[in-house]
């Protein structure tokens, strides 16, 4: 993985590599920002740069035996960390025990999505975590020396998923890692890391992708065919896993955009609760990941809503469906409800990534959009 690969991103890309010019290597730095924004191929490239023999031009080489090892994420110091889940046939699970689904996973798709992921690896019910035993694993493979002359590099995906028990016992290792050893922790939700293991990392904040950027990623992915990238970039706003999705996944956003609809109206009607009741039944059936989905879609639609009730059409991102039912809709979301209601469907999610019991949590979802919706 180069940083050439990466689409646009280029203060960060500056940053890292000036990181390398002046000799002032963090040995933990934390990679945050929103989803779909390139983190987790950035710290690959930064891993393939640090020990690329032959660097030039602000990137790795991409050729030497180093760079060719970590484009096929078999470099022996190339050390990852991600979610896993507990299963009959790996008790006491570690990355490891996953890395022949890992290795295509990210290598067909550089910018993964941790849905995906999971349902790769497990039931639609199952959440991933990295367990206490991640922590021994790589405490013991980090102790031992450099198989070659460059960094030993442990990437770690979604630290937030990381158990208390897992982060306390890699907390001494990340403060005062072995010499020549970089942490590089990629997360969305920085503020769900521990922080104790959040306050001994540089902070690398890496913003959404720009929409000149990605127009210009999408403009040469496979998928585009007969779709405007422009448009595709622009409802994406700067997330090039929901650009994917757009571009691959009617069903699902019509899906989504379905249950948002009928969730509004029955609780907008004064009709009593049982339709409410029969869609809490129907969505809380979809299994986890669409839910989590669905709700991301909710909380970014809502915004389009209260934007366009806010007579700026110029920064509407919408598509002719979501701005046919909207025409009606958006002005129920106004001031005094737009953060309430945002702050649900957030807590919503953060409740069902959290393995909760989903019909409780749409059941309470639907009753405060009802009260909200008509405050």
């Amino acid at each position: 993985m180069q940083f050439k690969d990466i689409i646009g991103q280029l203060e960060v890309k500056k940053q890292l590599v000036q990181e390398v010019a002046e000799d002032r290597i963090p040995h933990a730095q934390l990679l945050t920002g929103p989803a779909g924004n390139g983190k987790l191929a950035m710290a690959y490239a930064f891993g393939q740069y640090l020990n690329c023999t032959n660097r030039k031009d602000g990137d790795s080489c991409g050729e030497c035996s180093s760079c060719r090892k970590f484009s096929k994420l078999i470099h022996p110091d190339l050390h990852m960390i991600y979610p896993v889940v507990k299963s009959d046939k790996f008790k006491e699970p570690t990355s490891t025990d996953y890395i022949d689904k890992w290795r295509p996973f990210f290598l067909e798709n550089r910018y993964p999505a941790f849905e995906k992921w999971m349902n790769l690896i497990a039931d639609e019910n199952k959440q991933g975590s990295i367990y206490v035993y991640e922590a021994r694993e790589i405490i013991r493979k980090l102790n031992q020396k450099a198989f070659e002359s460059g960094y030993k590099v442990a990437i770690v995906w979604l630290p937030e998923q990381m158990n208390a028990e897992c982060a306390n016992k890699l907390l001494k290792m990340i403060e005062e890692p072995p010499a020549r050893t970089v942490f590089l922790l990629v997360a969305e939700d920085e503020e769900q890391i521990i922080s104790t293991i959040r306050s001994r990392c540089q902070v690398v904040r890496i913003p959404r992708i720009a929409d000149h950027d990605l127009e210009a990623g999408l403009a040469i992915h496979p998928s585009i065919g007969t779709q405007n990238p422009a448009t595709v970039a622009r409802l994406a706003r700067g997330n090039f896993i929901y650009a994917l999705e757009l571009l691959e996944n009617d069903e699902l956003r019509a899906s989504n955009h379905e249950n948002f609809t009928k969730l509004m109206r029955l609780a907008y009607s004064r009709k009593g609760n049982s339709e409410l009741l029969k869609w809490t039944d129907e969505v809380s059936r979809i299994g986890r990941v669409k839910q989590k989905s669905f709700l991301q879609y909710c909380s970014e639609y809502l915004r389009e809503n209260f934007v366009l009730n806010m007579k700026e059409p110029e920064l509407v991102y919408m598509d002719d469906q979501q701005s046919d039912f909207s025409a009606r809709f958006a002005p129920f979301i106004h001031e005094r409800n737009v953060i309430p209601l945002f702050q649900e469907f957030e807590q919503a999610y953060r409740d069902i990534s959290m393995n909760g019991n989903a019909r409780i949590i749409f059941l309470d979802l639907a009753l405060k959009v009802a009260i909200f919706l008509r405050s």
